[in-house]
Order: structure tokens, then C-alpha cells, then sequence
């Protein structure tokens, strides 16, 4: 498979969303791990016009990114444990030595907890009990990499039962065109709002069925895209419409917010209708993304192996990183725009510093979700005699741009 730069692009922009996204979480009236003392009650409005659709668009992107992988690794059996190196170890690490402090800031500032952070990571963090309704340990943000492994192993089950050799043409055939656009959108409402009403997500892997519902099937839909030229192609024709509908959607969903604000309820036929719009908006905008990914980006740039490489460490990172610096500016009392001016470009240091950091570490490389770099080889010499290209000598050849080290 060639290597589509557009979706590269796309990854870097959704996370870089995601990241801003979760900043402004410290502003909005919605529950969040730490809060400023004065929230910002109209930036719920602007949230709305990208939660229904920054998910979807990383299982469908990562989707895509698993049949590229795939391709290369050799076999379901390498894929397989490719993937779980890369995911499950900086899970695990996030688990242990990331998360902590998000629990802590978080029992301080809105539990009345009143121990250090000494204290709550050797005696409180790994008990695996609830203390005042936050159970401990836990991932938060990192339910992400916990799905998103979940997914892989279950595609990899997929992938060992034998299927008909025409299956890709099926997927072109059942999303080429306008159909693209319209059967996702189809799926999502009878799933989502006509047989079960989800507003939002548990992040509890083995009790988020609804949610598995729709990210499952957008992961899927991802990797059946990567070889389907055809769709793609229905997005790159169809990307305006759907951009149109995405921005009706969520205008309908930005009344509801400003005329039910804060912790007023719509009366549910109203909230119905809201719910129906959050699944449109989510789809109309990933096919909108896509095809303007297709459409305009798929060409390389100087920063795009870079930001490729660094988007799933500032990942990690990053939320760890908000909450820290939001307790420590709390006291200051310099009002949320202060905060805000503060928070934003500490985050983005602290995720560059983590990243740049981290991986010129060959050990931290793994735990951060980069691989390690291969040893350098050692040349041995064999002979005292000057080292001349012998044709057909294996031991003898000549490390140059026309001679690359096979090592």
C-alpha cells in the first residue's frame, strides 16, 4: 500500500483537536478531572462542534493506519503482536506513572482528599477500590489506546476465519457513492438513538456496549477504506454536501445547547431530535474530513514524519499535563482568560519536551509508543587486507549509498 499522506495529516489534526479539546474541558460547566473557579458557561457551545464526531474519526483512522500495518507486518501473528507492543506497554506505563497524578489533582480539588501525592501513589492508587466514587487505578484519557487494542485483537480473530475473496468489492460496492454518506448516518441513528439512547461514553471497556456499537464499526470501516479507491472517491465528490450538513446539524444542536443551558433538560421529544443531529453531524463531518484529506492534503511535508511520530506521545501526555499546571494555577487567581493564555502554550512545551525527550532514550522509546532503535553493527574484520569490494563476498562489502549495510 502506498502511504497516504492525507490521512497522516488528517491523525495529526484530529489529535491536535483532541488536545485543544481537552484543555477546554477545564472551562466548560462539564465534569472534568480539575476545574477553574470560574467556569465559561457559552464554551459549551463551541465544544458541540466537535464532540459528536473526534472519536469516530480516530477509530476510522486508525482503522485505515491497522490495513497499512498489516500489509507490512507479514502475517496476522506479527500484526498482532506489533500492535499490542505498541499499544499495551505505553498503556501500561500511562497506567502507572502518567494517570496518577489526574487522580490526585482530581480527589484534592473536588473530593476533599487530604493526602499528598507521596501518599496516594503507595497507598491509596493501587488498591483497586473507589475512594469517594473514583475508583483507583484507572486509565482516563487512555481509554482511547484500551478500545483501540481491544479492536486490533478482535480484527486479528476476524482476520483467521476464512471469507470470500470478493469481500473488498463488497464494501465498494455497498459504500460507493452517495451511499457512503447516507448508510453510515442510517447505522448510526437506528444504533445509537432509535434502539439505545447514548448521549456519551462509559470508557468502561467491558460496560460501553452502545458505544462499541458505533467505534467498532468505524474501525472497521476505516481498514476496509484503506484498499477501496471507490469510496474514497465518493468522499472526495461528496465532501461539500457533507461539510453542509455537518454545520446544519450542529447549528441545531447549538440552539438546543443555548436554549437549555447549563443543567436545564429538554423535553425529550426535543432531546430526541438532538440526539438524531449529534449522530448526522458525526458522520456528514468524517466524510467531509476524508475527503478533503483525499481531495487536498495527500502530499508530503517537511514536519509530517515528525508529527506523525510525535502525535501518539503528546497523546500519552497531554492530559496529565493540563490538569498539573491547572492546579497549580488555581490560587493565582488570574481568571480563566489568564489561565487559559497559560495553559495552552505550557501543554504544548511539556508535550514537545516529553516527546523530544523520550525518544532519544532507546529504553523509553517503547513506553512512550515509539520503537526501538536497532543497534548500530559492529564491522569485523577478517583478513588484514584493505577493504576492496569482492564480488559475491558477503563479508567484504563496501558501506556506501550504492552498498547499503544489510544490517
Amino acid at each position: 500500500m502506498a502511504r497516504h499522506y492525507g490521512m497522516d495529516w488528517l491523525r495529526v489534526g484530529a489529535f491536535a483537536l483532541l488536545i485543544l479539546y481537552h484543555t477546554a474541558m477545564v472551562f466548560t460547566p462539564w465534569g472534568f478531572h480539575v476545574k477553574t473557579a470560574q467556569p465559561v458557561e457559552w464554551l459549551s457551545v463551541l465544544m458541540l462542534l466537535t464532540n459528536p464526531w473526534r472519536l469516530t474519526l480516530l477509530f476510522v483512522v486508525s482503522g485505515y493506519a491497522s490495513r497499512a500495518l498489516l500489509a507490512k507486518s507479514g502475517g496476522i501473528a506479527k500484526f498482532m503482536s506489533s500492535r499490542s507492543n505498541r499499544l499495551l506497554i505505553p498503556l501500561a506505563f500511562g497506567v502507572t506513572v502518567m494517570v496518577p497524578p489526574q487522580s490526585w489533582v482530581e480527589l484534592v480539588t473536588q473530593h476533599g482528599y487530604a493526602q499528598g501525592f507521596g501518599t496516594f501513589l503507595t497507598q491509596d492508587y493501587f488498591r483497586f477500590q473507589a475512594i469517594d466514587g473514583v475508583f483507583l487505578p484507572t486509565w482516563n484519557h487512555l481509554w482511547f489506546v484500551g478500545y483501540l487494542w481491544t479492536y486490533t485483537a478482535a480484527l486479528s480473530l476476524l482476520l483467521l476465519i476464512p471469507r470470500p475473496a470478493r469481500l473488498q468489492s463488497w464494501f465498494d460496492a455497498a459504500f460507493g457513492g452517495w451511499r457512503a454518506l447516507v448508510l453510515p448516518v442510517v447505522y448510526l441513528v437506528l444504533s445509537q438513538v432509535v434502539i439505545f439512547h447514548r448521549w456519551t461514553d462509559t470508557q468502561d471497556l467491558i460496560n460501553d456496549g452502545v458505544a462499541h456499537l458505533a467505534y467498532f464499526p468505524a474501525f472497521l470501516f476505516g481498514f476496509g477504506l484503506a484498499r477501496s479507491p471507490v469510496v474514497l472517491a465518493a468522499f472526495v465528490r461528496w465532501w461539500k454536501p457533507a461539510a453542509l450538513i455537518a454545520v446544519l446539524s450542529y447549528a441545531f444542536g447549538a440552539g438546543v445547547e443555548i436554549a437549555y443551558p447549563g443543567d436545564l433538560v429538554p423535553p425529550q421529544w426535543l432531546g430526541d431530535q438532538m440526539m438524531v443531529a449529534h449522530q448526522i453531524q458525526c458522520w456528514a463531518a468524517v466524510a467531509a474530513l476524508i475527503g478533503i484529506a483525499e481531495r487536498f492534503w495527500n502530499r508530503d511535508g517537511a514536519w509530517r514524519p515528525t508529527l506523525t511520530e510525535a502525535v501518539f506521545p503528546f497523546y500519552l501526555i497531554h492530559q496529565t499535563i493540563i490538569v498539573v499546571v491547572e492546579y497549580w494555577l488555581r490560587p493565582l487567581g488570574i481568571g480563566a482568560l489568564g489561565e487559559f493564555l497559560i495553559l495552552v502554550p505550557a501543554t504544548i512545551a511539556g508535550c514537545w519536551a516529553f516527546y523530544l525527550i523520550g525518544r532519544e532514550v532507546n529504553w523509553l522509546r517503547p513506553l512512550i509508543g515509539l520503537r526501538r532503535r536497532p543497534a548500530k553493527a559492529t564491522a569485523h574484520r577478517h583478513d588484514d587486507k584493505p577493504d576492496t569490494l569482492v564480488a559475491g563476498d558477503p563479508w567484504r562489502r563496501r558501506r556506501d549509498r550504492a552498498q547499503p549495510d544489510p544490517a
